[in-house]
């Protein structure tokens, strides 16, 4: 019998005050049975307008009638025809303005939990079933994927079953891209990653680490030690900064910084060989997930106050709502309409090197109000001059954006990028202006959504697959 309640099943999570001092998954998931009850919200619509805004396809009412029946395993498998990252994409992927903002029940209620559903049956099939995957006769073709994130990874899994020899190339020291390096333990656990990678080297793909491509070895030296496509998933690593005076005191961080530190090099430790802030408030500029999971972090390392500064108001946040929500249950404080436009800090008389070696002190801010909307329709925010404040702390995290690394493009002959440095490709194939050569994700689009990135990455394997088997 259909469920007709109009707000989905609620999902537990730890309280906002325990676990505002862990790194432990904040969502529980679902059981069982909340699962099934969930399930049978979906009204199972014959025109599925859910898929239309998944961007890898997943055929969601199949999967979730799956779930209402209690065939766990085999909604599982239907999932995994068209994603090969489903416990990821079940807690970190923005389904309410994917899938979920298409469903039918959301135009008078709340959407079907799709995102819930998702991670609820990978964690199922993860707790229940170790079986090794299938590994393809191989075709006798070799293919270099560069960067082991989402749409790295999903191009060497779909070109994996097709019996192709795949090598990813990672420039850390673990493989999982941003979704390791980028994203807290309590919101993506890192054994869900590991296991994702895991069960790629077991269809046969190599993992190669601490390999820098554009340095270690080249993408025309790829060609030259026999593959015969390469895919470029390197991201959007390199960070962007304001450009205000002050930004190069001791204290100030790009998230991408503060992130990898805390994830990949342990600063979480009580000793930690890579020290981040301890104590002290912080600012974290920006308003995005990023910007959210900097500021939690941030928390969770012992920061005595944290605030979010976001120069728009708080309906213009770009985070999702719900780490919006779990950041203000766990008391952080948004400065919403205001701007820095200083870093104040404090230079030690007896050090004779330079201002870098000076301590953060505090930051000076400009109250903003919306004015006309731009090109885009947001409404601009404007200067409301003589309201300029100062805000006490002594750590600023920089959360305002990435660009792709030049290191490819300065290194690669025949690969055009746009004037953000985005690779430039055939939208349909992800074909680069370099033959042979394709790439997808944050890479080619600048940062955006980890599901994204795994469309690209589809679409391309795709298109490598037809090019090579054309020659």
């Amino acid at each position: 019998m259909a469920n007709m309640s109009p707000k989905k099943n609620p999902i537990p999570t730890q309280e906002p005050e325990i676990r505002a001092h862990n790194f432990e998954e904040v969502a529980m998931g679902y059981s069982e049975a909340v699962a099934i009850d969930e399930a049978l919200r979906c009204l199972n619509c014959k025109n599925m307008p859910c898929v239309s805004g998944c961007p890898v396809n997943i055929h969601i009412p199949e999967f979730i009638s799956k779930i209402k029946e209690g065939d766990f395993e085999g909604a599982y498998q239907v999932i995994n025809r068209s994603s090969s990252l489903p416990a990821v994409c079940g807690r970190v992927c923005p389904q309410e303005t994917q899938c979920e903002s298409k469903c039918v029940r959301g135009i008078k209620g709340e959407p079907v939990g799709i995102g819930r559903l998702e991670r609820f049956v990978a964690d199922w099939h993860n707790a229940h079933l170790d079986e090794a995957p299938a590994v393809a006769a191989p075709n006798g073709h070799k293919v270099a994927v560069v960067g082991s994130g989402p749409s790295g990874l999903t191009c060497a899994g779909d070109l994996a079953k097709k019996g192709y020899k795949v090598t990813v190339f990672e420039a850390l020291h673990a493989a999982g891209g941003v979704l390791v390096y980028g994203i807290p333990e309590f919101r993506l656990p890192k054994a869900i990653v590991q296991k994702e990678v895991d069960n790629l080297v077991k269809m046969g793909v190599d993992v190669e680490t601490n390999i820098v491509i554009g340095k270690t070895l080249t993408i025309d030296e790829l060609f030259d030690i026999g593959y015969e496509a390469v895919f470029i998933g390197t991201g959007a690593g390199l960070p962007n900064f304001m450009g205000i005076p002050g930004e190069s005191y001791k204290g100030v961080y790009s998230a991408n910084e503060f992130l990898t530190r805390s994830n990949l090099m342990k600063a979480y430790k009580e000793s930690p060989v890579t020290p981040i802030m301890k104590g002290g408030k912080v600012a974290v500029v920006g308003g995005g997930n990023v910007a959210m999971d900097a500021a939690r972090t941030a928390l969770r390392l012992g920061a005595e106050k944290v605030y979010i500064v976001y120069r728009r108001s708080m309906e213009e946040l770009p985070a999702r709502r719900e780490e919006v929500e779990h950041a203000i249950e766990e008391g952080i404080e948004f400065k919403l309409l205001n701007n820095p436009v200083e870093i104040l800090g404090y230079n030690n008389p007896d050090d004779k090197r330079d201002a870098r070696n000076g301590f953060v002190t505090g930051m000076k801010c400009i109250c903003m109000e919306l004015g006309e909307p731009d090109e885009r329709g947001r409404r601009r925010p404007v200067e409301i001059k003589g309201s300029e404040f100062i805000l006490d702390v002594n750590t600023v995290i920089m959360s305002i954006g990435t660009s792709p690394n030049p290191l490819i493009k300065m290194t690669t002959n025949g690969l055009d990028v746009n004037k953000r440095g985005g690779i430039i490709v055939e939208e349909s194939t992800g074909a680069t202006t370099k033959e042979g050569v394709y790439a997808g994700g944050d890479a080619v689009t600048g940062a955006a959504t980890v599901i994204s990135a795994m469309g690209a990455g589809k679409t391309a394997a795709k298109a490598i697959d037809e090019y090579l088997m054309s020659k």
